[in-house]
């Protein structure tokens, strides 16, 4: 099975990591996104500013593939803090309806210690299958 690593043409270039992976069968294996632009440059040093930037970038890369929202089956968060995460969850369902619309795929959440980049809040890994008809 051939697979295409997908990098949207306007991002900074990824080091030691793919931002996506397209298998021929139309899997699409997203890697942890974080709240960095495509210049890898915070804008946000906030758990909602980031959340929309990570979901963006997730939706960017997506559509690098030829994807859209509905493809997305599955969804990984990474959250640093539960209580920041639990006290804005009106707030990030906004966002998160502003980004995916009413598209909810299965999805899980983990409180981790720490993210490699010290000003990540938070980081969230996608899969998607895209059909080929």
């Amino acid at each position: 099975m051939k697979s295409k690593i997908i990098h949207p043409k306007n991002w900074k270039p990824a080091k030691g990591y793919a931002n996506g992976i397209l298998s021929s069968n139309g899997h699409l294996f997203i890697g942890g996104q974080i709240g960095w632009d495509s210049q890898q440059i915070f804008n946000s040093n906030t758990f909602i500013g980031q959340m929309e930037q990570t979901l963006t970038n997730i939706v960017q890369v997506l559509e690098e593939a030829g994807g859209e929202i509905n493809n997305i089956v599955r969804l990984t968060w990474y959250i640093k803090d539960k209580k920041e995460y639990l006290d804005n969850q009106k707030k990030i369902g906004k966002i998160y309806q502003k980004i995916m619309g009413n598209h909810y795929p299965a999805m899980s959440m983990l409180v981790v210690n720490d993210l490699i980049e010290d000003a990540a809040l938070l980081e969230i890994e996608a899969t998607a299958v895209i059909s080929k008809t």
